[in-house]
Protein backbone atom coordinates (compact mmCIF):
# COMPACT_ATOMS: atom_id res chain seq x y z
CA UNK A 1 0.00 0.00 0.00
CA UNK A 2 2.50 2.17 0.74
CA UNK A 3 4.49 1.75 -2.49
CA UNK A 4 1.39 2.02 -4.26
CA UNK A 5 1.04 5.79 -2.64
CA UNK A 6 4.50 6.98 -3.47
CA UNK A 7 3.52 5.48 -7.05
CA UNK A 8 0.69 7.17 -7.17
CA UNK A 9 2.10 10.17 -6.00
CA UNK A 10 4.04 10.60 -8.81
CA UNK A 11 1.62 9.90 -11.40
CA UNK A 12 -0.50 12.73 -10.12
CA UNK A 13 2.53 14.75 -9.85
CA UNK A 14 3.92 14.12 -13.69
CA UNK A 15 -0.02 14.86 -15.46
CA UNK A 16 0.15 17.72 -13.40
CA UNK A 17 3.67 19.03 -14.91
CA UNK A 18 2.50 18.05 -17.88
CA UNK A 19 -0.92 20.28 -18.12
CA UNK A 20 1.34 23.07 -16.82
CA UNK A 21 3.77 22.60 -19.37
CA UNK A 22 1.34 22.63 -22.30
CA UNK A 23 -0.05 25.75 -20.71
CA UNK A 24 3.02 27.51 -20.64
CA UNK A 25 3.62 26.58 -24.32
CA UNK A 26 0.65 28.45 -25.06
CA UNK A 27 1.26 31.19 -23.20
CA UNK A 28 4.45 31.46 -24.80
CA UNK A 29 2.66 31.59 -28.22
CA UNK A 30 -0.12 33.83 -27.39
CA UNK A 31 2.34 36.59 -25.52
CA UNK A 32 4.87 36.39 -28.49
CA UNK A 33 2.17 37.52 -31.00
CA UNK A 34 0.79 39.91 -28.94
CA UNK A 35 4.20 41.69 -27.37
CA UNK A 36 7.22 40.61 -30.05
CA UNK A 37 10.40 40.22 -29.49
CA UNK A 38 10.76 43.91 -27.61
CA UNK A 39 8.31 43.41 -25.49
CA UNK A 40 8.82 39.70 -24.34
CA UNK A 41 12.58 40.77 -23.73
CA UNK A 42 11.08 43.39 -21.17
CA UNK A 43 8.96 40.75 -19.48
CA UNK A 44 12.21 38.03 -19.41
CA UNK A 45 14.39 41.08 -18.33
CA UNK A 46 12.18 41.10 -14.86
CA UNK A 47 11.28 37.80 -14.46
CA UNK A 48 14.19 36.11 -13.69
CA UNK A 49 14.84 37.93 -10.54
CA UNK A 50 11.63 37.03 -9.75
CA UNK A 51 12.33 33.27 -10.05
CA UNK A 52 16.02 33.93 -8.50
CA UNK A 53 14.31 35.03 -4.86
CA UNK A 54 11.75 32.49 -5.35
CA UNK A 55 14.79 30.12 -5.01
CA UNK A 56 16.05 31.46 -2.15
CA UNK A 57 13.02 31.71 -0.57
CA UNK A 58 10.63 28.87 -1.56
CA UNK A 59 12.64 26.00 -3.50
CA UNK A 60 13.80 24.21 -0.02
CA UNK A 61 11.17 25.25 1.85
CA UNK A 62 8.58 22.22 0.21
CA UNK A 63 11.49 19.31 0.25
CA UNK A 64 12.29 20.37 4.80
CA UNK A 65 8.71 20.17 5.48
CA UNK A 66 7.78 16.95 3.62
CA UNK A 67 10.92 15.52 5.40
CA UNK A 68 10.56 16.57 8.54
CA UNK A 69 6.44 16.00 8.51
CA UNK A 70 6.81 12.60 7.10
CA UNK A 71 8.98 11.79 9.94
CA UNK A 72 6.74 12.99 12.94
CA UNK A 73 3.57 11.04 10.80
CA UNK A 74 5.76 7.58 10.85
CA UNK A 75 5.99 8.28 14.50
CA UNK A 76 2.39 9.24 14.95
CA UNK A 77 3.31 12.45 16.86
CA UNK A 78 0.46 14.35 15.04
CA UNK A 79 0.97 17.41 17.51
CA UNK A 80 4.36 18.10 16.51
CA UNK A 81 2.99 17.67 12.92
CA UNK A 82 0.90 20.26 13.50
CA UNK A 83 4.06 22.24 15.01
CA UNK A 84 6.05 22.41 11.63
CA UNK A 85 2.90 23.52 9.67
CA UNK A 86 2.44 25.98 12.35
CA UNK A 87 6.02 27.26 12.66
CA UNK A 88 6.82 27.19 8.68
CA UNK A 89 3.96 29.07 8.01
CA UNK A 90 5.09 31.93 9.92
CA UNK A 91 8.22 31.63 9.15
CA UNK A 92 7.77 31.62 5.22
CA UNK A 93 5.30 34.74 5.77
CA UNK A 94 7.86 36.97 7.39
CA UNK A 95 10.67 35.47 4.47
CA UNK A 96 8.20 36.15 1.89
CA UNK A 97 7.07 39.59 3.07
CA UNK A 98 10.77 40.47 3.37
CA UNK A 99 12.25 39.97 0.38
CA UNK A 100 9.38 41.30 -1.62
CA UNK A 101 10.15 44.58 -0.26
CA UNK A 102 13.80 43.71 -0.80
CA UNK A 103 12.54 43.82 -4.31
CA UNK A 104 10.48 46.92 -3.75
CA UNK A 105 12.97 48.89 -2.76
CA UNK A 106 16.22 47.56 -5.13
CA UNK A 107 14.10 47.64 -8.56
CA UNK A 108 15.85 51.17 -8.78
CA UNK A 109 19.10 50.43 -8.20
CA UNK A 110 19.04 47.84 -10.59
CA UNK A 111 17.70 49.88 -13.33
CA UNK A 112 20.03 52.46 -12.35
CA UNK A 113 23.11 50.01 -12.39
CA UNK A 114 22.97 48.87 -15.58
CA UNK A 115 21.93 45.30 -13.95
CA UNK A 116 18.19 45.38 -15.80
CA UNK A 117 19.43 47.37 -19.52
CA UNK A 118 16.85 48.46 -20.06
CA UNK A 119 14.87 51.09 -17.13
CA UNK A 120 11.45 50.18 -18.76
CA UNK A 121 11.46 46.59 -17.44
CA UNK A 122 11.29 48.61 -13.60
CA UNK A 123 7.60 48.38 -13.93
CA UNK A 124 7.96 44.73 -14.79
CA UNK A 125 9.85 43.99 -11.70
CA UNK A 126 7.47 46.06 -9.80
CA UNK A 127 4.48 43.80 -10.49
CA UNK A 128 5.79 41.02 -9.71
CA UNK A 129 6.83 41.88 -5.94
CA UNK A 130 3.45 40.68 -4.45
CA UNK A 131 3.53 37.05 -6.16
CA UNK A 132 6.93 36.75 -4.40
CA UNK A 133 5.18 36.73 -0.84
CA UNK A 134 2.37 34.68 -1.68
CA UNK A 135 4.11 31.99 -4.07
CA UNK A 136 6.92 31.83 -0.89
CA UNK A 137 3.68 31.09 1.52
CA UNK A 138 2.33 28.66 -1.02
CA UNK A 139 5.67 26.92 -1.17
CA UNK A 140 4.81 25.84 2.79
CA UNK A 141 1.37 24.39 1.91
CA UNK A 142 2.56 22.26 -0.72
CA UNK A 143 5.56 20.92 1.81
CA UNK A 144 3.25 20.05 4.32
CA UNK A 145 0.80 18.23 1.60
CA UNK A 146 3.87 16.55 0.44
CA UNK A 147 4.88 15.55 4.06
CA UNK A 148 1.14 13.32 4.11
CA UNK A 149 2.54 12.05 0.86
CA UNK A 150 -0.96 13.84 -0.60
CA UNK A 151 -0.33 14.77 -3.81
CA UNK A 152 -3.67 15.80 -5.48
CA UNK A 153 -3.75 19.08 -3.89
CA UNK A 154 -0.12 20.31 -5.01
CA UNK A 155 -1.07 19.36 -8.72
CA UNK A 156 -4.44 21.15 -8.14
CA UNK A 157 -3.00 24.13 -7.34
CA UNK A 158 -0.36 24.13 -10.16
CA UNK A 159 -2.91 23.87 -12.50
CA UNK A 160 -4.88 26.41 -11.40
CA UNK A 161 -2.09 28.75 -10.60
CA UNK A 162 -0.40 28.40 -14.09
CA UNK A 163 -4.28 28.95 -15.45
CA UNK A 164 -4.97 31.81 -14.21
CA UNK A 165 -1.79 33.08 -14.42
CA UNK A 166 -1.67 32.74 -18.12
CA UNK A 167 -5.17 34.45 -18.79
CA UNK A 168 -4.63 37.23 -16.24
CA UNK A 169 -0.72 37.84 -18.19
CA UNK A 170 -2.39 38.08 -21.86
CA UNK A 171 -5.81 39.62 -20.74
CA UNK A 172 -3.54 42.44 -19.47
CA UNK A 173 -0.86 42.82 -21.47
CA UNK A 174 -3.75 43.29 -24.40
CA UNK A 175 -5.39 45.85 -22.47
CA UNK A 176 -2.19 47.48 -21.26
CA UNK A 177 -0.43 47.51 -24.81
CA UNK A 178 -1.80 51.40 -25.94
CA UNK A 179 -0.79 52.62 -22.94
CA UNK A 180 2.99 51.20 -24.02
CA UNK A 181 4.90 48.49 -24.54
CA UNK A 182 6.30 48.59 -20.90
CA UNK A 183 3.30 48.33 -19.20
CA UNK A 184 2.01 45.64 -21.24
CA UNK A 185 5.15 43.89 -19.72
CA UNK A 186 4.23 44.50 -16.48
CA UNK A 187 0.65 43.15 -17.02
CA UNK A 188 1.88 40.25 -18.00
CA UNK A 189 4.51 40.20 -15.26
CA UNK A 190 1.30 40.71 -13.01
CA UNK A 191 -0.13 37.71 -13.81
CA UNK A 192 2.15 35.88 -11.28
CA UNK A 193 0.18 37.33 -8.36
CA UNK A 194 -3.43 36.39 -9.02
CA UNK A 195 -2.17 33.06 -10.07
CA UNK A 196 0.06 32.40 -6.69
CA UNK A 197 -3.18 34.07 -4.83
CA UNK A 198 -5.20 31.54 -6.40
CA UNK A 199 -2.86 28.58 -5.72
CA UNK A 200 -2.99 29.84 -2.38
CA UNK A 201 -6.35 29.71 -2.08
CA UNK A 202 -6.98 26.03 -3.49
CA UNK A 203 -4.35 24.79 -0.83
CA UNK A 204 -6.46 26.64 1.95
CA UNK A 205 -9.24 24.88 0.32
CA UNK A 206 -8.09 21.39 0.71
CA UNK A 207 -6.39 21.96 4.28
CA UNK A 208 -10.08 22.97 5.45
CA UNK A 209 -11.00 19.51 3.82
CA UNK A 210 -7.73 17.67 5.31
CA UNK A 211 -8.16 19.42 9.00
CA UNK A 212 -10.89 16.87 10.17
CA UNK A 213 -8.99 13.93 9.72
CA UNK A 214 -6.17 15.27 10.97
CA UNK A 215 -7.92 16.63 13.88
CA UNK A 216 -9.06 13.62 14.85
CA UNK A 217 -5.62 12.13 14.70
CA UNK A 218 -3.78 14.45 16.62
CA UNK A 219 -6.46 13.28 19.85
CA UNK A 220 -3.48 10.51 20.24
CA UNK A 221 -1.10 11.36 22.88
CA UNK A 222 1.24 13.96 22.25
CA UNK A 223 4.87 14.03 22.77
CA UNK A 224 6.54 16.71 23.69
CA UNK A 225 6.41 20.09 21.54
CA UNK A 226 9.68 20.50 19.74
CA UNK A 227 10.42 24.68 20.51
CA UNK A 228 9.89 26.97 17.07
CA UNK A 229 13.97 27.81 17.46
CA UNK A 230 14.74 24.22 16.86
CA UNK A 231 12.30 23.64 14.22
CA UNK A 232 12.96 26.66 12.36
CA UNK A 233 16.95 25.75 12.73
CA UNK A 234 16.21 22.29 11.34
CA UNK A 235 13.77 23.65 8.27
CA UNK A 236 16.93 26.30 6.99
CA UNK A 237 19.28 23.58 7.80
CA UNK A 238 17.47 21.11 5.20
CA UNK A 239 16.12 23.39 3.27
CA UNK A 240 19.34 25.73 2.59
CA UNK A 241 21.14 23.12 0.41
CA UNK A 242 17.91 22.39 -1.48
CA UNK A 243 17.45 26.05 -2.35
CA UNK A 244 21.55 26.50 -3.35
CA UNK A 245 20.93 23.73 -5.51
CA UNK A 246 18.16 25.28 -7.33
CA UNK A 247 20.09 28.41 -7.22
CA UNK A 248 22.84 26.68 -9.09
CA UNK A 249 20.51 25.52 -12.25
CA UNK A 250 20.48 28.77 -13.84
CA UNK A 251 24.43 28.77 -12.91
CA UNK A 252 24.53 25.44 -15.14
CA UNK A 253 22.78 27.39 -18.22
CA UNK A 254 24.91 30.45 -17.84
CA UNK A 255 28.05 28.22 -18.57
CA UNK A 256 26.23 27.35 -21.89
CA UNK A 257 25.16 30.95 -22.48
CA UNK A 258 28.65 32.34 -21.92
CA UNK A 259 31.05 30.17 -23.25
CA UNK A 260 29.33 28.07 -25.78
CA UNK A 261 29.04 30.36 -28.48
CA UNK A 262 32.39 32.09 -28.07
CA UNK A 263 33.77 28.68 -28.38
CA UNK A 264 31.86 28.20 -31.33
CA UNK A 265 32.97 30.79 -33.36
CA UNK A 266 36.26 30.59 -32.05
CA UNK A 267 36.30 26.92 -33.88
CA UNK A 268 35.71 29.33 -37.27
CA UNK A 269 31.95 29.69 -37.25
CA UNK A 270 30.76 32.98 -37.90
CA UNK A 271 28.92 34.97 -35.39
CA UNK A 272 25.45 33.80 -36.71
CA UNK A 273 26.36 30.53 -37.73
CA UNK A 274 27.09 29.92 -33.58
CA UNK A 275 24.28 31.94 -32.43
CA UNK A 276 21.91 29.17 -34.67
CA UNK A 277 23.69 26.44 -33.65
CA UNK A 278 23.45 27.59 -29.66
CA UNK A 279 19.64 28.07 -30.98
CA UNK A 280 19.65 24.67 -31.66
CA UNK A 281 20.59 23.15 -28.24
CA UNK A 282 19.37 25.71 -26.12
CA UNK A 283 16.19 26.17 -27.51
CA UNK A 284 14.99 23.00 -29.19
CA UNK A 285 17.42 20.31 -27.89
CA UNK A 286 16.99 21.35 -24.25
CA UNK A 287 13.48 21.68 -23.69
CA UNK A 288 12.60 18.14 -24.87
CA UNK A 289 15.06 17.06 -22.36
CA UNK A 290 13.08 18.90 -20.04
CA UNK A 291 9.90 17.82 -20.72
CA UNK A 292 11.14 14.08 -21.25
CA UNK A 293 11.76 14.57 -16.99
CA UNK A 294 9.28 15.32 -15.70
CA UNK A 295 8.04 11.84 -14.96
CA UNK A 296 10.96 11.64 -12.84
CA UNK A 297 11.05 15.15 -11.34
CA UNK A 298 8.04 14.20 -9.62
CA UNK A 299 9.04 10.64 -8.83
CA UNK A 300 11.63 12.37 -6.76
CA UNK A 301 9.26 14.94 -5.27
CA UNK A 302 6.90 11.57 -4.39
CA UNK A 303 10.18 9.85 -2.89
CA UNK A 304 11.24 12.30 -0.25
CA UNK A 305 8.23 11.40 2.20
CA UNK A 306 8.03 7.56 1.31
CA UNK A 307 11.79 7.42 1.95
CA UNK A 308 11.70 10.24 5.37
CA UNK A 309 8.66 8.16 6.83
CA UNK A 310 10.78 4.84 6.62
CA UNK A 311 13.95 5.95 7.61
CA UNK A 312 11.87 8.07 10.50
CA UNK A 313 11.15 4.31 11.57
CA UNK A 314 14.63 2.70 10.68
CA UNK A 315 13.72 0.09 8.31
CA UNK A 316 16.06 0.40 5.58
CA UNK A 317 14.44 -2.24 3.82
CA UNK A 318 11.85 -0.39 3.07
CA UNK A 319 14.21 2.42 1.74
CA UNK A 320 15.93 -0.35 -0.13
CA UNK A 321 12.66 -1.35 -1.70
CA UNK A 322 11.33 1.85 -2.03
CA UNK A 323 14.76 3.01 -3.90
CA UNK A 324 15.08 0.32 -6.16
CA UNK A 325 11.33 0.26 -7.36
CA UNK A 326 12.26 4.59 -8.37
CA UNK A 327 15.68 3.59 -10.06
CA UNK A 328 13.72 0.64 -11.88
CA UNK A 329 10.65 2.59 -12.86
CA UNK A 330 13.38 5.74 -13.90
CA UNK A 331 15.39 3.55 -15.78
CA UNK A 332 12.13 2.14 -17.56
CA UNK A 333 10.82 6.08 -18.72
CA UNK A 334 14.28 7.06 -19.38
CA UNK A 335 16.49 4.83 -21.60
CA UNK A 336 13.84 4.45 -23.92
CA UNK A 337 13.32 8.20 -24.27
CA UNK A 338 16.80 8.24 -24.79
CA UNK A 339 17.47 5.74 -27.12
CA UNK A 340 14.31 7.00 -29.07
CA UNK A 341 15.46 10.47 -29.04
CA UNK A 342 18.81 9.20 -30.21
CA UNK A 343 17.63 7.69 -33.56
CA UNK A 344 14.98 9.69 -34.41
CA UNK A 345 16.92 13.15 -33.64
CA UNK A 346 16.39 14.40 -37.16
CA UNK A 347 13.11 13.14 -38.12
CA UNK A 348 11.79 14.76 -34.36
CA UNK A 349 13.14 17.85 -35.10
CA UNK A 350 11.66 17.97 -38.69
CA UNK A 351 8.29 17.25 -37.06
CA UNK A 352 8.47 19.50 -34.35
CA UNK A 353 10.24 22.86 -35.82
CA UNK A 354 10.39 22.45 -39.48
CA UNK A 355 14.21 21.73 -39.40
CA UNK A 356 16.57 18.85 -39.42
CA UNK A 357 19.13 21.23 -38.59
CA UNK A 358 18.30 20.85 -35.06
CA UNK A 359 19.40 17.07 -35.46
CA UNK A 360 22.69 16.58 -33.98
CA UNK A 361 22.13 18.70 -30.98
CA UNK A 362 19.10 16.68 -30.38
CA UNK A 363 20.71 13.35 -30.94
CA UNK A 364 23.60 14.27 -28.64
CA UNK A 365 21.69 15.56 -25.84
CA UNK A 366 19.79 12.72 -25.56
CA UNK A 367 21.61 11.11 -23.02
CA UNK A 368 20.98 13.68 -20.66
CA UNK A 369 16.95 11.99 -20.57
CA UNK A 370 18.56 9.83 -18.53
CA UNK A 371 21.34 10.85 -16.75
CA UNK A 372 19.05 14.06 -15.46
CA UNK A 373 16.56 11.17 -14.28
CA UNK A 374 18.85 9.92 -12.71
CA UNK A 375 19.95 12.55 -10.92
CA UNK A 376 16.51 13.26 -9.73
CA UNK A 377 15.47 10.18 -8.66
CA UNK A 378 19.00 9.25 -6.44
CA UNK A 379 18.78 13.03 -5.06
CA UNK A 380 15.14 12.13 -3.62
CA UNK A 381 16.80 9.36 -2.57
CA UNK A 382 19.33 11.07 -0.32
CA UNK A 383 16.99 14.16 0.64
CA UNK A 384 14.20 11.40 1.97
CA UNK A 385 17.25 10.16 4.08
CA UNK A 386 18.06 13.76 5.77
CA UNK A 387 21.25 13.98 3.91
CA UNK A 388 19.99 17.38 1.40
CA UNK A 389 23.80 18.81 1.26
CA UNK A 390 25.05 15.65 -0.56
CA UNK A 391 23.57 16.32 -3.58
CA UNK A 392 24.07 20.21 -3.86
CA UNK A 393 27.93 18.96 -2.91
CA UNK A 394 27.95 16.43 -5.35
CA UNK A 395 26.17 19.09 -8.17
CA UNK A 396 28.80 21.45 -7.77
CA UNK A 397 31.65 19.05 -8.82
CA UNK A 398 28.92 18.19 -11.82
CA UNK A 399 29.18 21.94 -12.82
CA UNK A 400 33.08 22.22 -12.70
CA UNK A 401 33.39 18.87 -14.71
CA UNK A 402 30.76 20.73 -17.53
CA UNK A 403 32.90 23.86 -17.18
CA UNK A 404 36.31 21.85 -18.38
CA UNK A 405 33.93 19.98 -20.72
CA UNK A 406 32.93 22.89 -22.60
CA UNK A 407 36.12 23.80 -22.87
CA UNK A 408 37.85 20.91 -24.12
CA UNK A 409 35.10 19.75 -26.72
CA UNK A 410 33.37 22.50 -28.06
CA UNK A 411 35.89 23.09 -30.81
CA UNK A 412 36.06 22.25 -34.27
CA UNK A 413 36.06 18.60 -34.34
CA UNK A 414 33.05 17.87 -32.19
CA UNK A 415 31.06 21.56 -32.36
CA UNK A 416 27.64 21.87 -30.57
CA UNK A 417 27.60 18.20 -29.99
CA UNK A 418 30.39 18.96 -27.95
CA UNK A 419 28.42 20.89 -25.65
CA UNK A 420 26.23 18.63 -25.34
CA UNK A 421 28.12 16.58 -24.16
CA UNK A 422 28.95 18.54 -21.97
CA UNK A 423 25.43 18.40 -20.10
CA UNK A 424 25.41 15.07 -20.23
CA UNK A 425 29.03 15.51 -18.69
CA UNK A 426 27.57 17.27 -15.67
CA UNK A 427 24.29 15.35 -15.43
CA UNK A 428 26.36 12.10 -15.38
CA UNK A 429 29.36 12.82 -12.51
CA UNK A 430 26.02 14.18 -10.54
CA UNK A 431 24.11 10.98 -11.01
CA UNK A 432 27.51 8.72 -10.43
CA UNK A 433 28.28 10.58 -7.24
CA UNK A 434 24.73 10.63 -5.83
CA UNK A 435 24.90 6.88 -6.15
CA UNK A 436 28.25 6.05 -4.97
CA UNK A 437 26.68 8.32 -1.56
CA UNK A 438 23.52 5.57 -1.21
CA UNK A 439 25.85 3.07 -1.40
CA UNK A 440 27.93 4.04 1.28
CA UNK A 441 24.35 4.11 3.20
CA UNK A 442 24.14 0.51 1.72
CA UNK A 443 21.45 0.88 -0.52
CA UNK A 444 21.79 -1.12 -3.98
CA UNK A 445 20.27 -1.84 -7.03
CA UNK A 446 18.84 -4.38 -9.64
CA UNK A 447 21.45 -3.78 -12.34
CA UNK A 448 20.24 -7.37 -13.68
CA UNK A 449 16.86 -5.53 -14.05
CA UNK A 450 18.55 -2.08 -15.44
CA UNK A 451 20.86 -3.64 -18.13
CA UNK A 452 17.64 -5.87 -19.39
CA UNK A 453 15.62 -2.68 -19.74
CA UNK A 454 18.81 -1.50 -21.81
CA UNK A 455 18.12 -4.38 -24.26
CA UNK A 456 14.87 -3.88 -24.79
CA UNK A 457 15.65 -0.21 -25.67
CA UNK A 458 18.22 -1.16 -28.36
CA UNK A 459 15.81 -3.49 -29.55
CA UNK A 460 13.18 -0.76 -29.98
CA UNK A 461 15.66 1.66 -31.38
CA UNK A 462 16.40 -1.02 -34.01
CA UNK A 463 12.38 -0.84 -34.44
CA UNK A 464 12.29 2.38 -34.80
CA UNK A 465 15.02 3.34 -37.28
CA UNK A 466 13.52 0.34 -39.68
CA UNK A 467 9.88 1.28 -39.21
CA UNK A 468 11.11 4.70 -40.26
CA UNK A 469 12.87 3.87 -43.33
CA UNK A 470 9.92 1.39 -44.46
CA UNK A 471 7.39 4.40 -44.10
CA UNK A 472 9.79 7.20 -45.65
CA UNK A 473 7.69 7.21 -48.60
CA UNK A 474 4.97 8.73 -46.86
CA UNK A 475 4.61 11.91 -45.27
CA UNK A 476 7.42 12.90 -43.08
CA UNK A 477 5.71 13.29 -39.71
CA UNK A 478 3.36 10.05 -40.51
CA UNK A 479 6.71 8.19 -40.56
CA UNK A 480 7.60 9.85 -37.39
CA UNK A 481 5.18 9.38 -35.63
CA UNK A 482 4.08 5.82 -36.83
CA UNK A 483 8.10 4.65 -35.98
CA UNK A 484 7.54 6.04 -32.32
CA UNK A 485 4.42 3.61 -31.88
CA UNK A 486 5.89 0.74 -33.20
CA UNK A 487 8.98 1.41 -31.25
CA UNK A 488 6.64 2.00 -27.77
CA UNK A 489 4.14 -1.35 -28.69
CA UNK A 490 7.40 -3.24 -29.06
CA UNK A 491 9.02 -2.09 -25.46
CA UNK A 492 5.33 -3.16 -23.93
CA UNK A 493 5.82 -6.56 -25.64
CA UNK A 494 9.19 -7.06 -24.81
CA UNK A 495 9.48 -5.89 -20.86
CA UNK A 496 7.49 -8.64 -19.78
CA UNK A 497 9.33 -11.30 -22.12
CA UNK A 498 12.20 -10.00 -20.52
CA UNK A 499 11.14 -10.66 -17.19
CA UNK A 500 11.47 -6.56 -16.18
CA UNK A 501 8.48 -6.31 -14.82
CA UNK A 502 6.42 -9.24 -13.19
CA UNK A 503 2.92 -9.41 -12.43
CA UNK A 504 2.99 -8.52 -8.36
CA UNK A 505 4.89 -5.05 -9.69
CA UNK A 506 2.16 -4.26 -12.32
CA UNK A 507 -0.30 -4.46 -9.47
CA UNK A 508 1.74 -1.25 -7.72
CA UNK A 509 1.25 0.59 -10.75
CA UNK A 510 -2.07 3.43 -10.83
CA UNK A 511 -4.32 2.47 -13.39
CA UNK A 512 -2.47 -0.68 -14.79
CA UNK A 513 -3.21 -2.60 -11.36
CA UNK A 514 -6.86 -3.00 -11.86
CA UNK A 515 -6.32 -5.51 -14.94
CA UNK A 516 -4.07 -7.49 -12.71
CA UNK A 517 -6.21 -8.49 -9.64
Amino acid sequence: MSSDKFLRGAMILTLAGLMVKVIGSVNRILLSRLLGGEGIGLYQMAYPVYLLLLAISAAGIPVAISIIVAGFLAQKDYANVRQVFRVSLRLMACVGAVLAVCLVLAAGWLVDAGVITDARAYYSLIALTPAIFFATILASFRGYFQGHQLMTPPAVSQIVEQFIRVVTMVVLAYVLLPYGLEYAAAGAAFGAVPGSLTGLVVMGCFYRYYRKQWQADAQAPAAELVRSRALIKRLLLLALPVSCANILVPVTSSIDVLLVPGRLIDSGLSVEQATAQFGYLAGMAQPLLLMATIPTMSLATSLVPAVSEAFALNKWQIIEQKAATAMKLCCLITVPASVGMWVLAEPISLLLYGTAKAGVAIMHSAPAICLLGLQQVTTGMLQGMGHTNLPMLNMLIGIAAKLVAVLQLTNAEYGIAGAAWATNINFGVTALLNIIALYKFSIRFSWLSIAKIIAAAAVIGAVAVEAHVLLGGASPALATIAAMLAAGISYIILLPLLGVLNRQELRQLPLVKRFFK
